[in-house]
């Protein structure tokens, strides 16, 4: 029998100072009982002597100091877990919301999940194939990886995801594939958005659905990246499947981060996020990866939006250190009316070359990537020239960069958000674009490759 306190002495915001407590641990789960007899739930923030301050899920509306009683349960926060919540859409406490039944769980894990030995952990080394291609040709997503995407305010990143969670594969691979998708502070809209677009493409038959709302507590946002990589880990781990985990939009995470150290009265950090925002965040980005002797994996694309389009803002700037590279969308090709507005020059993944060449893409992928790069590098130095000294100071090969570097936005780039291109169409269309340049220009791949991939009669 859990033993009831009725000494809460304080509310502020979403926290609660319960007194008088005994046995009590950090990150316990709480049940408190209103005065109306409606039950919510919230966890242990901190214990000092007889004192614990618990955070509440559902927020402190209504809540009546001198009648509320507290139970505490002597286990962490926990999610029922089970194969069958593959086509679900829950809240972001993991309850169904879908109007579907309920799920008879296999197991009930902690959240905060186990911490993995690094020794245990086996390299990122197989390709994922996003139907994309400045990612998987310029920018390569290997399973096991944490690539984050660097959005702004307005930018199509919703759009994205939503592609990636489409259209995500593993090549030569008959295992099976599953999509978490994670939603942390979206608009109604944009629920709507996901779960239609979803249940129309047929996506939400291989994915599994948090979703938390702008309106629903701060606390809950902090809770549910929290629900979907456990839930992720236990299909990849347990049930042996390939698991890409979708988390967005990180930057609502940490701003509840920030709210609740507001509320805890923490000296604040950088732009007033709290100090240990690196290490909240790396608990949640480090739980992507393989293990050895395990057939499944767990692969990350966080999505955050850079406030005010600033990459040294902190939120991004600590995820790329904990991250391996970036996908970066540019507002100027959005304006130009490409999409997806893939910034391929300063985007970055750092595990492209273990996923790429022969057996795993192809053999000319790794040349043909460092040959676009260099050439659009070019091109976009080209067009800055033609543009302070004006087209009559370009060479004729400068000429041929220019007209490859508008090709590249055009035809490479601007694929739309519906087209879902096979890593062989990819590499094709990247030597089409090649073969606008003369053959002298093309130092990056050896001659015999040439010979074989370069189309006829270029």
């Amino acid at each position: 029998m859990l033993k009831e306190y009725k000494t809460v002495t304080e509310v502020v915001g979403p926290l609660m100072a319960v007194e008088q407590i005994e046995g009590v641990k950090f990150d316990e789960l709480v049940e408190i009982q209103m005065q109306n007899g409606e039950i919510r739930t919230g966890q242990v923030l901190e214990v000092s002597g007889d004192k614990a301050m618990v955070q509440i899920f559902e927020g402190p509306a209504g809540i009546n100091i001198k009648d509320t009683k507290v139970r505490f349960r002597g286990k962490p926060l926990s999610i029922d877990v089970s194969e069958d919540m593959v086509g679900r859409v829950f809240d972001g406490m993991g309850r169904p919301i879908d109007g579907g039944p309920d799920i008879i769980p296999e197991a009930s894990l902690d959240v905060n999940g186990q911490p993995i030995n690094p020794v245990a952990r086996d390299y990122p080394d197989e390709f994922i194939q996003t139907g994309i291609s400045a990612i998987d040709h310029l920018n390569t997503l290997v399973r096991g990886q944490k690539l984050p995407v660097f959005s702004g305010s307005g930018l199509p990143h919703k759009e994205l995801a939503s592609q990636i969670a489409r259209q995500a594969t593993v090549l030569n691979s008959d295992e099976n594939f599953a999509v978490v998708f994670c939603a942390m502070g979206i608009t109604f809209e944009e629920a709507e958005y996901f779960m239609n677009d979803f249940r129309e493409t047929g996506a939400i038959d291989r994915s599994v659905m948090f979703v938390n709302l702008a309106d629903d507590p701060a606390i809950e946002r902090i809770a549910t990246p929290k629900m979907a990589l456990t839930v992720a880990e236990y299909l990849a781990f347990e049930k042996g499947m390939h698991v890409l985990v979708i988390l967005t939009d990180m930057t609502n995470y940490c701003e509840a981060l920030r709210e609740i150290s507001a509320a805890r009265r923490e000296v604040p950090g950088r732009r007033g996020y709290p100090g240990y925002l690196y290490t909240n965040l790396s608990t949640l980005y480090e739980r992507a990866g393989r293990l050895i002797g395990r057939k499944g994996s767990v692969t990350q694309i966080p999505i955050l939006s850079m406030p005010e389009d600033d990459i040294t803002h902190p939120i991004p700037d600590l995820t790329g250190y904990i991250t391996e590279g970036q996908i970066i969308l540019s507002r100027d090709l959005y304006n130009a009316g490409v999409k997806p507005p893939i910034d391929v020059l300063p985007s970055l993944s750092r595990l492209k070359d273990k996923g790429t060449g022969p057996g795993k893409t192809r053999e000319d992928h790794a040349a043909t990537m460092n040959q676009l790069f260099a050439a659009y590098a070019e091109g976009k130095q080209a067009k800055e020239l033609a543009v302070i000294l004006g087209e009559s100071a370009l060479s004729p090969v400068d000429k041929l960069y220019v007209e490859f570097t508008n090709r590249f936005e055009e035809e490479y780039v601007n694929q739309g958000f519906y087209t879902n291109r096979t890593i062989q169409e990819t590499l094709d269309l990247g030597w089409k674009l090649l073969s606008i340049l003369p053959r002298t220009e093309l130092k990056r791949i050896k001659n015999e490759m040439i010979e074989a991939f370069m189309p006829e009669g270029e």
